[in-house]
């Protein structure tokens, strides 16, 4: 992809062209290209010398130049990516970031290290890659926010996915722990296991399937509902446990379309057990059932797990989380729903094609964690930077 992640370069940019990749990161809230008089303004730094800066962060691809109109800058994805790791390096929530493990239609993990040599996933949000140019021209959702589109969209959908991991994982609920969220950016735990796509055989076939039912009914009654919660999203460790990852389209029970995307998720279970591992499923719960359960009391409210808070609670029981509007869920809503469309339409075309021909693939998928590679392989990244 043309935006993997190098981190390479990260230890040889200096503090004062971090102080001007920034500058061009707070210019971009009101300009599509910020002119180089405004960034040396808000960098405080004098033109020549912001000249030589902008250079070195242009031949590092930290930013882009446009020089047709007027003399202007944007940041890159990379630039962003450079921020927001020196932020949690210099926060010691990382300590180095490895080598890519998985990437996504919407996003990317690399493996990371963390201060006390723990492994840990990082994962760079890269929703506005796909969803974006689609979404903005059918709903005025920015609101003026359009000239940092992509950097606004990315960073809304980590904030989402921080908030309900940590909400969810309070709640007891199979997930990631969440460490620390910086722009478009959380660092959760490293999960051991391999994403169930990847998976041929199962030894208890049975059993994860009602696992896998059992977690869906459980996260409707707590007041939510995944949305994707399909073989991409479902992690399954040595011991075929389940582990729940990618949360920015989940929604709230109470969403307009909260009932589709629960029928929605239970189809893709079946449909999966029922080609990969040639189970037909002859029950499964419904979305009716489920809310029937929940007004009569025997719902699993947000609450009453083991670790459950009160912020956790009222996060899973109203779906409000700070800094995330209504409007701006929905729009994260939104991009999902084109993201994964355009998915699965290519996804089902490469099936069509492997029915023809059999050939091996490469990793595909949103994953958190995976089991065949142990070694971060990290470099580049730390608070000495």
């Amino acid at each position: 992809r043309a935006m993997k992640l190098d981190v390479t370069a990260f230890r040889y940019i200096t503090k004062e062209e971090f102080r001007v990749l920034t500058a061009v990161e707070m210019g971009m809230r009101n300009h599509e290209f910020v002119p180089a008089q405004l960034v040396e303004g808000i960098a405080k730094v004098s033109r020549g010398n912001c000249y030589k800066l902008l250079l070195t962060l242009l031949r590092h691809k930290l930013v882009a130049h446009d020089g047709k109109k007027y003399d202007g800058y944007r940041l890159t994805y990379h630039g962003y990516d450079f921020l927001a790791i020196r932020a949690l390096a210099m926060r010691g929530s990382i300590a180095c970031v490895g080598r890519r493990l998985g990437v996504g239609k919407e996003s990317d993990v690399h493996y990371a290290q963390g201060p006390n040599g723990e492994l840990l996933a990082l994962k760079l949000h890269r929703l506005g890659r796909i969803s974006f140019r689609a979404i903005k021209t059918k709903r005025d959702y920015l609101r003026g926010r359009e000239h940092a589109s992509w950097m606004y969209m990315a960073r809304l959908a980590a904030v989402k996915e921080y908030a309900y991991m940590k909400a969810l994982g309070d709640e007891g609920f199979p997930v990631p722990t969440p460490v620390d969220q910086n722009r478009h950016v959380v660092v959760m735990s490293f999960v051991r296991a391999t994403p169930l796509y990847h998976m041929r055989h199962l030894d208890r076939p049975h059993q994860v399937l009602e696992r896998l039912m059992r977690l869906l009914v459980r996260l409707a009654r707590a007041g939510v509902v995944h949305g994707d919660f399909n073989e991409f999203n479902l992690m399954i460790d040595e011991e075929e446990k389940v582990t729940l990852i990618d949360f920015p389209q989940l929604v709230h029970t109470h969403h307009a379309n909260a009932e589709e995307y629960f029928d929605r998720d239970v189809m893709g279970v079946r449909e999966f057990f029922r080609k990969r591992m040639n189970i037909e499923v002859e029950e499964w719960p419904t979305w009716h059932e489920v809310a029937l359960e929940d007004s009569a009391g025997g719902g699993d409210r947000a609450g009453s797990g083991p670790g459950g808070s009160a912020a956790s609670a009222a996060l899973l029981r109203t779906g409000a989380i700070e800094g995330l509007g209504q409007e701006d869920d929905a729009l994260l809503v939104a991009a999902h729903e084109r993201g994964r469309n355009q998915d699965r339409a290519q996804r089902d075309g490469q099936e069509a094609d492997e029915e023809e021909e059999p050939s091996s693939s490469d990793e595909e998928g949103d994953e958190d964690g995976a089991a065949d590679a142990d070694e971060p392989g990290c470099g580049g990244a730390d608070r000495g930077a």
